[in-house]
């Protein structure tokens, strides 16, 4: 009996033992198990639905496109676009799955020998995540709070990674973490890292680039190629070895590629940085008062910054680069003249012929009210004369130069002024037929002068409103370009159109006597021309006209408007002058074609607005009147070397440019210098500029101020040196053909030769006016 029991009790320790060695080896098992079962209830929190897995709510930015495809900017609070897995680079793929999930393709979400490996290694041997469990991370977790918290989310990325793998394809996993991972910059995403660090398309990434981004993969703040150069280096060389290891690089191309430095073109993103920061500022204004009409039109909600819209535009980014290049070729050198004629100034840029001091310091003062320093002094209650101290006391700063920001020492008081003597500029070139803005420039610097002077900024537009009269003229009276007209000094009488006393304007350069062609007044901007025919027809026929042609401004009914006392902005005087390139017919200016939303749907597309205000052959007169300013007129620098005999200082305005081909133009000069303006036209391109200070008083002075002021010597060389730009690629399209004449008879004389007087010959007697 002793011995049945002995041998009974054996069984019971052998079955105990291998129930304990059961339980040992595979209770983890069970507990795992378990776990996940839990944490598939929502025990540790609540998982996505499968509905949120297959689309999950991605904030993604909108995306302002160019013309010729290039992303101009974009809208966002992530800066992310997505890209699909065939716009990405293979090495960047290959480079990606070789670091980060050597077996990617094997698995189905989980990778069981890697795991193991990381729990056997205590995580010392590398990770367990799979991409597609880092992917899970990304779009559905948080940062842990504890080790308990993450522990939960570590088993809720299990399920996800399964969940994920039976509803996407390994190529749409790679292209969903690629859109995914944050690169530091505002760079989310690959599409915008790859614009960010290189400045290139995901596609185009050399295998070089592709391994810094996925070195990144790691840990982005760690390896950022940008603060931490060698250790980026060290960690892109490590992604060459682990290429070689899986068969995608041979042992001789890393040993080539570990050679090359990290060759970055970082631009970083931002509202305030990258090609035309003030088109895409006025754009983001417009997209806000469209969206809240389409929201009220069709009920459906769009977030400007989170909705992923595509919004095509007519910006060609080429021409955009041209266009910011010549002004700041131009404008660093005006600048320069400027600060040595003003050097020796009492008052700095400013130029007042009674109390100087006293209309100075105004201007200064209010300026200083406007400034965010003095408000926030203001707010905490400091007296007038501690915030004068703190206006008059040196401060480190940073200013605007055209050479580049420049640290110095400065008083805030100083500070205005100094920015009051820069000069500024505005600038926007579009296509006649279409309506399409091909280039805008709003300013010199978006991160200092917020205020656009393309849309926002008006002034007056001197002569370049000349043309509005001189059409005007040949509508209502059927003169020629080459009707003679007396140059001699005409007057309005006081008591017309509310004159308070004779308006008897002068030529510039105080000179009468004989005849001038209409052509050749117009090609001289010489005003007692102009002033005969603002007699002849009175301003309501000018106003008339320039309504049909797009001016909204207010443009008071004064006999003044003929010499351009109006004050337009450039948006509106491109616009306007499609009505002489376009044979007649006025086309609204536009900025975009159309826009999507982030599955490519069409929400709208966009067509400009259109007016025939004149016959096509009085629009070819006036043509004709705009070719004679560039051919022997105040743009004839863009054909002819007139030489140093002239002008001081060639640098300054980089003529001749040696143009041939037909270009109507027409400069315009204000009182005293304060405006330069130039409109420049070819057959399928208007480009209007204008500069001058952020103040009217501030300006070139007498002397060779008088000529450094004129819009021929501040504005036009902007045009030429962007359309020499333009004219070197001529994938551009842009026209060096002669204007297409009317068919036919034209019945206007508008071939004009010396002083023919086939267009007749005005008589009159000189003490009538």
């Amino acid at each position: 009996m002793a011995k049945t029991e002995k041998t009974a009790s054996k069984k019971k320790s052998y079955l105990k033992q291998i129930i304990i060695t059961l339980v040992v080896l595979t209770g983890p098992i069970w507990g795992l198990s378990l776990l996940l079962f839990l944490t598939s209830l929502g025990t540790f929190g609540t998982l996505p639905s499968v509905a949120q897995i297959s689309n999950p709510q991605t904030k993604l930015a909108t995306e302002i496109i160019t013309e010729d495809g290039e992303v101009l900017g974009t809208f966002y609070r992530e800066n992310r676009t997505t890209a699909s897995f065939d716009e990405i680079s293979p090495f960047l793929i290959s480079a990606l799955v070789a670091t980060e999930d050597e077996r990617f393709f094997q698995h189905s979400g989980i990778d069981a020998r890697a795991l193991a490996r990381a729990v056997y290694g205590l995580g010392n041997r590398g990770g367990g995540s799979t991409l597609t469990q880092q992917l899970a991370k990304m779009q559905f977790n948080d940062p842990a709070r504890n080790i308990v918290q993450r522990i939960g989310q570590k088993l809720g990325e299990w399920i996800i990674a399964v969940q994920l793998e039976r509803l996407y394809t390994k190529e749409e996993i790679i292209a969903l973490y690629l859109n995914q991972f944050d690169f530091l910059y505002q760079a989310v995403g690959i599409n915008s890292a790859a614009r960010v660090y290189f400045n290139k398309k995901p596609i185009d990434l050399r295998v070089e680039e592709a391994a810094v981004l996925v070195s990144m993969a790691k840990n982005p703040s760690l390896y950022n190629p940008r603060r931490y150069p060698e250790r980026a280096k060290q960690r892109r060389d490590q992604v060459f070895v682990q290429m070689v290891k899986n068969g995608m690089m041979s042992e001789a191309e890393k040993d080539s590629l570990q050679e090359l430095p990290i060759q970055l073109e970082f631009r970083p993103q931002s509202h305030t940085a990258g090609l035309a920061p003030y088109f895409r500022e006025y754009l983001r204004g417009y997209m806000k008062d469209w969206i809240k009409t389409y929201e009220k039109q069709t009920g459906n909600d769009i977030d400007l910054y989170t909705g992923g819209l595509k919004i095509y535009t007519t910006i060609n980014a080429e021409m955009q680069q041209n266009a910011e290049e010549a002004v700041n070729e131009h404008m660093g050198n005006l600048q320069r003249i400027f600060n040595i004629i003003k050097k020796d100034r009492k008052y700095g840029p400013y130029y007042f012929d009674t109390d100087p001091a006293g209309k100075v310091r105004k201007i200064l003062d209010q300026a200083m009210r406007r400034t965010q320093r003095y408000r926030g002094l203001k707010k905490n209650g400091a007296s007038a004369d501690s915030i004068r101290t703190v206006f008059n006391t040196a401060i480190p700063m940073t200013v605007f130069s055209w050479e580049g920001d420049r640290d110095t020492v400065l008083s805030p008081m100083d500070s205005i002024m100094y920015y009051k003597g820069l000069y500024q500029v505005g600038m926007m070139s579009m296509e006649p037929q279409t309506g399409y803005v091909k280039a805008w420039v709003g300013g010199n610097d978006y991160q200092y002068f917020k205020y656009d002077h393309v849309k926002q900024g008006k002034r007056q537009v001197g002569s370049t409103f000349k043309p509005f009269v001189y059409a005007s003229a040949i509508i209502e009276k059927n003169y020629s370009p080459c009707m003679q007209v007396p140059n001699a000094k005409i007057c309005i009488e006081k008591g017309e159109y509310g004159l308070m006393e004779d308006w008897c304007p002068s030529n510039s350069d105080d000179e009468y006597g004989g005849t001038r062609s209409l052509k050749d007044a117009l090609a001289n901007s010489m005003n007692t021309v102009t002033t005969f025919l603002m007699k002849q027809i009175g301003p309501r026929p000018v106003i008339k006209m320039a309504r049909e042609m797009g001016i909204t401004s207010d443009i008071p009914e004064a006999p003044s408007i003929a010499l351009g006392t109006v004050d337009l902005s450039v948006y509106e005087m491109v616009g306007s002058y499609t009505t002489f390139a376009n044979k007649g017919r006025y086309v609204e200016p536009i900025m975009i074609t159309r826009i999507e939303d982030k599955n490519g749907v069409v929400l709208e597309e966009f067509t400009p607005k259109t007016n025939q205000v004149i016959g096509e052959k009085e629009a070819y007169a006036v043509l004709k009147l705009l070719m004679g300013v560039t051919e022997d007129g105040t743009g004839q620098r863009l054909r002819h070397n007139l030489g140093k005999k002239f002008y001081r200082n060639d640098a300054v305005t980089g003529y001749p440019y040696g143009f041939t081909n037909e270009i109507a133009g027409k400069t315009g000069t204000t009182q005293n210098n304060s405006d330069g303006w130039f409109m420049g036209v070819v057959p399928n391109l208007i480009t209007g500029v204008w500069t001058g200070c952020e103040d009217r008083a501030a300006h070139f002075g007498g002397g060779w101020g008088t000529y450094y002021g004129q819009g021929a010597t501040t504005a036009l060389p902007i045009w030429a040196v962007y359309m020499k730009k333009n004219y070197e690629n001529p994938k551009l399209g842009i026209s060096m053909d002669p204007f297409e004449r009317p068919k036919g008879r034209l019945d206007i004389d508008v071939d004009c030769e010396g002083i023919s007087t086939g267009g007749g010959v005005i008589n009159f007697d000189e003490e009538e006016f």
